[in-house]
This record gives C-alpha cells, sequence and structure tokens, in this order.
C-alpha cells in the first residue's frame, strides 16, 4: 500500500502540483515567521548583550512620589551625582563608575526634516579616557566633543543628514534651536539607534546643563574587578544609594530585561504574521479536501479493484493519508526553503523603511524546523482524512459495475442542518456583539465573526444553487449554450463548487471586514479633525511643548487673524480625575467651534471653569455648582462651573483661563497653538510662523489637509500591509480554483469530446469553462463581501467608543474593484484549464474510460 501511495503521487504530478504549492505557500509563510523572529531577535539581544559587556551594576536615578524630579526649568534633578559616584568608587570590588547623562535630542536632515523617530533620538555625554576615545562610542572619525559648541553623531545619522566633519548642525533637544559643530562621528550597538533612531554626544558639563543640572547624572555604570561576585557588589553599592531616589541593578538581571523587552518587542509582529499564515493554511485545506476528494472519485474503479483482491478499508485508508503526507512533507521541505528566502526579504524590506535592525546571520532554529515541516504535514494529512474515508467506503462490485455512471451525491440535509446551527449561531452572538460598547468585548466579536463564517462555509453548497442560478440567467443571456453550459457544470457538484468558492471567500471576507471598518474610520477620523476646529493651524512639536513666551509671538506674524495657546494640566475632585485646559478665553471661539448647551464661556480671570456634556452627564455636574479642586501640584482651588459645552476632542475635560491653568503647570509650555489667518492658510505664512518658533526641527505646523493626511497614514498603512499578507491567501485560493478546474475538465474528457461531436467549436468550449470560474468566483466574492460587510456593522459599536463620529460607511468604490478583481482571477484562473479543455482530441476523448 506505500508502494501504491508513492505510485499514485508520482502518477498525478500535474494534478497535485497545484495543491503542493498551496501547501508550499502557507508553509513558507509560517517558516518565514518563525526564521524572522529568530533572526531578529536574536540579533537584537547579540546587540543589547554587547552594549552591556563590562557592566556589573547598573545605578539608576528614580522620581520620588513626594519630590517632583522635573523643575520648573523642565530640566531632570536626581540625586546621583558626583559625590555618590565617589563614594560607590571607593568600594571594594568596584574598578570603574562610567557617569552617564541621558536625553533626547533630533537632528534636522535636508529641508529642516527631522530625522530619527523621536523617542529613539538618543543624546548622552561622551567621556573620553586618557587617550581621548570613549570605549563605549569608538570614534570612525574625528574626535569626540570637548566644549559646549560640538557634537558627535552615529554615522547612520551623519549619513542622512549629509553632514561631515566640521559641519555645523542644526538640532534641538526640548528647548530652542540649537546649531553646533560636528568633530566626530561615532558607531554605536544600541538597539535603539541601530532600529531607526539617532544618536548626540555632547561634553558632560554640555549634557548636563542640557538635560540636569551641574554635577547630576542620570546612570553609573560600575566595572567589577577582576573576581569580584555581582550579585555581591550590587548588595553594596544598594547600601549607600539614597532611599527611593536610585536603583542599583546588576548586570545579569539588565541583561534578563533587555532579553524580556526583545521577546516583548517582537510578540507583536510575529503573531500578527504568524495569524495570517494560518488564516492561509486554513484556505489550502480547502484545497487540498478539494483535491484529494477528486483524486478519489477519479480512482474509484482502481479503489475498487484494489478491494476485490483484499485491500481492507484501513489500507485504503492508509493509502490516501500516506499519499497525502508524502505530498506535505514535500511540499513542506520546499515551502522551508522558500520561507528562509521571504525572511531575508522581510528584514530588508523593513530596514528600508527605517526600521533597521542590528546586524546579524540568519538564524534556523529545529524549533522552526520541526513545527514549520510538521504544520505543513498535519496540515495536508488533516485535510485528506474525509477523502481518505470516502475511498474506504467505496464497495467493490458496485463501483466496478458503475464506472461509467455519475457518482452519487450525498445528501446535503445533515450539513444544511448543522450549518443552520452554526450560522444562526454566529449571527445571534454579532447581533449581541452590535450592542456592546467596551473593546474589552473585541473576543466575543471575533468569536461571533467565526463562527458565522464557519457557518457560511457548510451551507455554501445550498446557498451555491440560488445564487449560481441567478448568475445562470446572466450568462446564458449573454453567451448563450456556453453560459448555461458553465451554469450546469458549476451546479453538477454544489459541495465541490462551494469548497472552490470558499477559498476565495475567507479572503475577500477578511479584505472586506477591515476596508469597511477602515474606510469608516478613516471618515470618523476627518470629522474629528474639523469638528470644533475653525483654526487654520494646529502647531505642536514632537516634544514636550512650545515655549510660552515665543508662542505669543505668533499672534504679531503678519496675516495671523488670531490665536490661542492650549495650556493642560490636571486637577481631582472627590470623586474624579478631570484634564483642564488653560486658554485665551477672549479668543477660543475664534480658532474653536464651541456650542454650550448651558451658561457660557467662564471669564476673563479667577477660578471659572467651562465643562465638557460629557463630563457633566456623568458626574451629574450642573451650570453654577463649585467644585473643590487638588491640582496636581497639590495646590487647592474652589472652581465654578459657568458653562456646559458641547464635546470637543480639542478641549477635552473642561477649559478655563491661562492664568488659572497656567501656575499649576510643573513645566511652562504650550502643548498646542491654534492659529486663524486671515486669508487662509499658506506657504508663506507658514514659514514665517515656523521662523517666529525657531524653525526648530521638532515643530509640526499642520493644516486641516495635514492633519487629515495624518490620521489617514496610519489606517492606510495598516489597511496596505493587511492587503499584502492577505493577498497570500487570496493567491493560494486561485491556485485552488485553477486546480478544481483541471481536474474537472480531467473528469469531464469525454464529455468535452461529444460537445465537439456535436458541434461546439474550440472557442466554446475555452469560454465555457472561463465562465464556470467567472461564476465560482464571484460567488466566493459575493458571500465574502456580504459577511465582511455585516461583521464590520455588529462591530460599529466598539470602534466607536474611541472614535465618537464613527459611523458605518461603505466604500462601494472599493467594493465593486473587489468584485471585478474576483471576476479578472476566474478568467486567469481559467486560462490552462480552458486551454487544456479545448485542445483536446475529439475521437480519444470520446474513448476516454
Amino acid at each position: 500500500m506505500l508502494r501504491t501511495a508513492l505510485r499514485n503521487v508520482l502518477a498525478h504530478k500535474a494534478r497535485l502540483m497545484m495543491t503542493a504549492l498551496a501547501v508550499l505557500l502557507g508553509v513558507a509563510f509560517v517558516a518565514g515567521t518563525l526564521i524572522f523572529s529568530d533572526t531578529v531577535g536574536s540579533a537584537v539581544k547579540k546587540a543589547s548583550e554587547k552594549n552591556l559587556d563590562g557592566v556589573a551594576v547598573s545605578v539608576q536615578a528614580q522620581a520620588d512620589d513626594n519630590t517632583p524630579d522635573i523643575g520648573k526649568d523642565g530640566k531632570r534633578t536626581t540625586l546621583v551625582d558626583a559625590k555618590l559616584a565617589d563614594t560607590i568608587r571607593a568600594l571594594p570590588g568596584v574598578q570603574s563608575v562610567r557617569r552617564n547623562v541621558n536625553g533626547t535630542a533630533t537632528v534636522a536632515g535636508p529641508d529642516n526634516v527631522p530625522l530619527g523617530h523621536d523617542w529613539q533620538n538618543l543624546a548622552a555625554n561622551f567621556q573620553p579616557g586618557k587617550d581621548g576615545h570613549d570605549p563605549r562610542y569608538p570614534l570612525l572619525k574625528g574626535r569626540g566633543p570637548a566644549a559646549g559648541n560640538e557634537i558627535a553623531l552615529d554615522e547612520a545619522t551623519a549619513k542622512a543628514s549629509g553632514h561631515k566633519i566640521g559641519d555645523s548642525v542644526r538640532l534641538a533637544t526640548d528647548g530652542p534651536v540649537l546649531t553646533k559643530k560636528l568633530v566626530g562621528i561615532v558607531s554605536t550597538d544600541d538597539p535603539q539607534v541601530t532600529a531607526g533612531g539617532s544618536l548626540t554626544l555632547f561634553d558632560t558639563a554640555t549634557a548636563q546643563k542640557l538635560f540636569l543640572h551641574p554635577g547630576q547624572f542620570d546612570e553609573l555604570v560600575i566595572g567589577a574587578a577582576p573576581g569580584a561576585d555581582q550579585q555581591a557588589l550590587t548588595a553594596k553599592v544598594s547600601e549607600v544609594l539614597p532611599k527611593k531616589r536610585a536603583t542599583a541593578t546588576s548586570g545579569t538581571e539588565l541583561a534578563a530585561e533587555q532579553s524580556r523587552m526583545v521577546a516583548s518587542q517582537n510578540e507583536a509582529l510575529s503573531q500578527t504574521l504568524l495569524t495570517f499564515a494560518g488564516i492561509a493554511l486554513f484556505v489550502g485545506v480547502f484545497i487540498i479536501a478539494n483535491t484529494f476528494t477528486m483524486l478519489v472519485s477519479q480512482r474509484s474503479r482502481e479503489i475498487a479493484l484494489m478491494r476485490a483482491i483484499g485491500a481492507s478499508r484501513r489500507q485504503v485508508v492508509r493509502s490516501v493519508l500516506a499519499e497525502a503526507a508524502l505530498l506535505g512533507l514535500i511540499s513542506s521541505a520546499v515551502g522551508f526553503a522558500l520561507g528562509i528566502g521571504l525572511a531575508v526579504g522581510l528584514r530588508a524590506v523593513l530596514d528600508a523603511t527605517g526600521s533597521g535592525f542590528p546586524a546579524g546571520p540568519v538564524v534556523i532554529s529545529p524549533a522552526a524546523v520541526l513545527s514549520a515541516l510538521g504544520v505543513g504535514v498535519v496540515v495536508t494529512v488533516l485535510a485528506a482524512w474525509l477523502p481518505s474515508r470516502k475511498a474506504a467506503k467505496i464497495a467493490p462490485v458496485e463501483a466496478l459495475n458503475t464506472v461509467e455512471a455519475p457518482p452519487a451525491l450525498r445528501s446535503l440535509v445533515l450539513r444544511n442542518s448543522l450549518g443552520a446551527v452554526i450560522t444562526g449561531l454566529g449571527v445571534a452572538t454579532m447581533f449581541y456583539v452590535s450592542t456592546l460598547k467596551e473593546a474589552d468585548d473585541l473576543p466575543i466579536a471575533m468569536v461571533g465573526g467565526m463562527l458565522t463564517l464557519t457557518g457560511v462555509i457548510i451551507l455554501a453548497p445550498l446557498l451555491s444553487r440560488p445564487l449560481v442560478s441567478l448568475a445562470g440567467i446572466v450568462t446564458t443571456r449573454l453567451f448563450g449554450i456556453g453560459g448555461k453550459l458553465a451554469k450546469e457544470n458549476t451546479l453538477r457538484n454544489p459541495r465541490r463548487t462551494a469548497a472552490t468558492a470558499s477559498a476565495l471567500m475567507i479572503g475577500l471576507t477578511l479584505i472586506t471586514g477591515m476596508t469597511v471598518v477602515g474606510n469608516s474610520a478613516g471618515q470618523a477620523m476627518d470629522k474629528m479633525t474639523a469638528q470644533g476646529l475653525k483654526a487654520d493651524y494646529k502647531i505642536g512639536t514632537t516634544s514636550s511643548g512650545l515655549d510660552p513666551e515665543l508662542s505669543q509671538k505668533v499672534a504679531d506674524v503678519p496675516g495671523v487673524e488670531a490665536t490661542a495657546p492650549l495650556r493642560n494640566t490636571g486637577f481631582e475632585t472627590p470623586n474624579s480625575i478631570m484634564s483642564l485646559m488653560g486658554t485665551d478665553l477672549s479668543t477660543i471661539d475664534k480658532v474653536t467651534q464651541l456650542d454650550f448647551t448651558s451658561g457660557s464661556l467662564p471669564g476673563a480671570g479667577g477660578n471659572d471653569i467651562a465643562v465638557s456634556q460629557e463630563m457633566a452627564k456623568m458626574k451629574g455636574w450642573h451650570t453654577g455648582d463649585t467644585l473643590d479642586a487638588t491640582f496636581f501640584d497639590k495646590k487647592k482651588a474652589k472652581l465654578k462651573i459657568v458653562g456646559i459645552y458641547a464635546d470637543n476632542q480639542l478641549l477635552g475635560d473642561s477649559i478655563g483661563a491661562t492664568s488659572l491653568a497656567a501656575p499649576h503647570q510643573l513645566v511652562p509650555k504650550v502643548e498646542t497653538l491654534l492659529v486663524k489667518a486671515q486669508d487662509g492658510p499658506s506657504e508663506e505664512l507658514e514659514k514665517q510662523i515656523r521662523h517666529t518658533l525657531g524653525d526648530s526641527p521638532l515643530l509640526k505646523v499642520q493644516d486641516h489637509a495635514d492633519l487629515r493626511k495624518e490620521n489617514a497614514a496610519n489606517i492606510e498603512m495598516v489597511l496596505n500591509v493587511s492587503y499584502g499578507l492577505l493577498g497570500m491567501a487570496v493567491i493560494i485560493a486561485v491556485v485552488g480554483v485553477v486546480n478544481t478546474l483541471a481536474m474537472s475538465v480531467f473528469e469531464r474528457t469525454r464529455e468535452i469530446g461529444m460537445l465537439r461531436a456535436v458541434g461546439l467549436a474550440r472557442s466554446g468550449i475555452k469560454q465555457m469553462v472561463r465562465l464556470e470560474s467567472v461564476v465560482i468566483a464571484l460567488f466566493g466574492a459575493g458571500l465574502g463581501i456580504a459577511v465582511g460587510v455585516f461583521c464590520s456593522w455588529a462591530t460599529g459599536n466598539l470602534v466607536s467608543q474611541g472614535l465618537p463620529t464613527y459611523e458605518l460607511l461603505l466604500p462601494w468604490g472599493r467594493l465593486a474593484l473587489f468584485v471585478l478583481i474576483a471576476a479578472a482571477v476566474g478568467v486567469l484562473a481559467a486560462l490552462w484549464p480552458a486551454r487544456r479543455a479545448a485542445r483536446l482530441n475529439m475521437l480519444e476523448a470520446i474513448g476516454a474510460q
């Protein structure tokens, strides 16, 4: 029986090739994901370990709950100072103490565009030894910074900015723009920098002036003397630290923590990719099951002969499963090789988009090999299990006597009953989901969606009859006898039609659902952008905020009609925590749309505030109420509610005068500056505003179009990535259509010969096969789009909690495009089967058995 299984694989190479391709693609996805995750994880881990090389103990400054670590000047205050460093250096077992100052600095690139990714733009102090070199930041060119007007950059940042030794570099930390002379270029293994960030080095005094205070440090890195015990040394260091203001961590613990962080960072991406890989393999199941069902049907006489000469049912099952296992193993091996290329390509693509990972070799772990091969073989064997049982049930005499008769179709009553129950459960769950409003209820929605999709897949043979018959009316009228034959062939075996269409349906269900939600969310974000905003510009920074003095000067720029700074703080009442937006109450109504449901704007000063309608409703507050408030700086005040306004995303919970909010800000700053232009936004006015605000690379000056583009960018990125990943499932579905049609043509060889004999031309044969393919593709697309739209509607409330302006808006253009793509898929999938059918020799086809 094993030899028989091997012979069958070799005898049906062309028929099994498409099935092998489906398995191959799914396994490639799984293998590529696992290898990519292992490779990146290993590279980042090694880079982290190298970055911690020689670190026995790390002492890090901590904030105390009772002592703010950020002063009014915006600088941090720590108790890790030079005196503490000297104390630690004198401890037994300590060989060295490195004194680190850490911060962020953004370098302006060409056209003043900021380089790097905000929080990944690191700044530190260069600490040279007697030879002028810092072992942590090896010099590649020039020297280390030694004065206040000098800096060094990492190699990638210097290259991206186009700067060379001796150039003047514009950069910003968290204040005015700075101009420094580039005196050195260094290399670094810091994962944050190599993953798309930047590194700017100052001399120690300058770094302290920018980020801390003279003599203070963020971290002390302690090197141990030879033979010193790391844990014992950590305990000794902990004893001399100021309580609650600094912590000591051993190098071993730091390495373990970084490993956990690396694993956590890669986990989300890996799980996402594996989810799509699972979808691809799930789609492949339909193709595999379809292929083996058709092979069993075609080999019914052969199986009957085997049974007649003594093969048992169990042996027949084993033969089919062995054939499937062999196919799965070969396909998985090729798919794994393709997965290695996929992992390398994925890493290259991410590096090209600025997500640069540390250099390192491709890591192929035994777990990845076994998982990928195991998944491919198991999925193939499981998909072939039902066809194998069908093969085992063939009665020897019955099969031998009815070779010429079409195979009897099993009743669909049980299947339809099961499908109706599962679909009903899924639909009921989704209707229940439509009443839910918490994001935590998303798992319920996922279960409901899967039940609905599974139920529709089971009911697909039943649904195929009316839908295909309806399509057949169109094809018959447009294409005559070819269209009618296509309809009849599609309806001949509803199980096969359903299985073929289901593979395409799954991909389109997911794509449609994501497209509808993404389109609706994008439209909602556009509404939120425009809602309540009359200003032409919304100005902020990528750091902590704008200088209040500079913000005031924007009002004097020619062409500016009005400005309103938004300064955020907060306070607590006995039963709530609220944000308070301080602003210029005389101009705020010129830059925002404030609709009061009760009362009016608070007075020009004092402790009057207005609260949002949502907050007032939640807390039962009314105009005229007085609140006992404790601001975040621990100062108390009585605040009087003089108005209630319709919810406004820009203004948040409550608004008051700038004079009320500003004194309670821990760091004086303007989070957002709203600007109304006399003649609307213009490029010249934007330049003048930027110049007034210091031309900082941290500045974000956005008009309505910029805000819409920013909001849409994230959604479009998610959609495009999803399209790309789900495209794999659609490709596998196309393979399934090609495979089914090719094997169907083989089954109908004699029938096609008879059609040719009675006068149907070769072009008519091609047309018949093409129309059959298009009808199947459109059937799958129709079901997929319908289920996708239904699930999108049901989950609308879950999305609307984060987007109050969310409402379901169908992207008719894209849905129509999906239908056209499905039709095109049907045409393309039929090219080879239609050509094969048309080239059959008439007489040989009639004589075929």
